[in-house]
């Protein structure tokens, strides 16, 4: 019987088992540059000596996208093997490689290749992902009467549907890191950090928004509790996923732990996933972050 697998790309983090990377899916990495020198997302350099890199750093470290001839390799040896190819990128606001993998699809039938912006990036482009095996796991189950193609393009339109209640919301531990990257003044930074000023954002539809600035970590909490009930809560029935960037989870963990009221008694314990350099590069280590669908309406 032939397979639907799915393709994406380091941004999501879905690098390994831990993660949920299963035998016949594909992870492509991003490049991120250290004072010229390269390393492959995922595959050079983990998640571990990315943060000790990037600590170590006076400068922020670059990130380049997946090259259309990467995602074409990966293309190919799925449908070559006679399987059909699901593609889940990072937001296309984001980076450029959606567009590396709508060139690199242009090469094959579009019932074998589809490509889906996930609006989203790490946590929050992986809880799409780990939707998508749900639904692959009802086709290869036999839950689906339809034929492979049929089967695909109903998967897609699913997916197309979801992402668009998916959200990912954030508290930073640092302005230090968005000061590197030109996005605040040095003054502002200064300031925010004597104040312990930590910026919670949110990333929908492939646009970061600030929602506003919590004073110490309690308060930001709070505040990631009161911004995910103002989108309406959870479904529960789709994945749900904590994050966290840096060395440590213990921040994570003690997030999850805080925010209890939000799955006890729905879901088991969240565990937080390690969140990878193509996102860390621009949050910084100390992050914590929770990826959700909102309920349908």
């Amino acid at each position: 019987m032939n397979k639907i697998r799915i393709i994406t790309d380091s941004a999501s983090d879905f690098i390994d088992k831990a993660h949920g990377l299963r035998q016949g899916d594909i992870f492509l990495p991003l490049t991120i540059n250290f004072d010229d020198k390269e390393y492959r997302d995922g595959v050079d350099i983990g998640h571990k000596i990315f943060y000790e890199m990037l600590i170590e750093s006076d400068s922020l470290p670059k990130t380049s996208q997946v090259p259309p001839v990467i995602f074409e390799d990966a293309m190919k040896e799925i449908t070559d093997e006679g399987d059909t190819a699901i593609v889940i990128t990072i937001a296309k606001e984001l980076s450029g490689t959606y567009q590396s993998a709508v060139i690199a699809a242009s090469e094959f039938d579009s019932d074998k290749v589809f490509i889906i912006d996930s609006g989203s990036a790490s946590i929050g482009e992986l809880a799409l992902i780990h939707y998508a095996q749900a639904l692959i796991d009802k086709f290869h189950s036999g839950e689906y009467n339809d034929d492979i193609n049929a089967a695909s393009k109903a998967i897609v339109s699913e997916l197309e549907n979801a992402k668009r209640r998916l959200c990912v919301v954030a508290l930073l531990d640092t302005l230090e890191y968005l000061k590197k990257g030109g996005r605040i003044s040095a003054a502002a930074a200064f300031a925010g950090g004597l104040l312990n000023i930590k910026p919670v954002i949110d990333l929908k539809d492939g646009v970061i928004h600030v929602l506003g600035k919590a004073r110490g970590s309690k308060q930001g909490n709070n505040m990631l509790i009161q911004e995910i009930n103002k989108f309406g809560g959870i479904d529960y029935s789709l994945p749900l996923l904590a994050g966290y960037t840096g060395l440590s989870d213990k921040l994570a963990g003690k997030y999850v732990d805080d925010s209890s009221a939000l799955w006890e008694g729905r879901i088991e314990r969240p565990l937080p996933v390690t969140i990878g350099g193509t996102i860390g590069t621009h949050v910084g280590p100390g992050a914590v972050a929770a990826a959700f669908f909102s309920p349908a309406d």
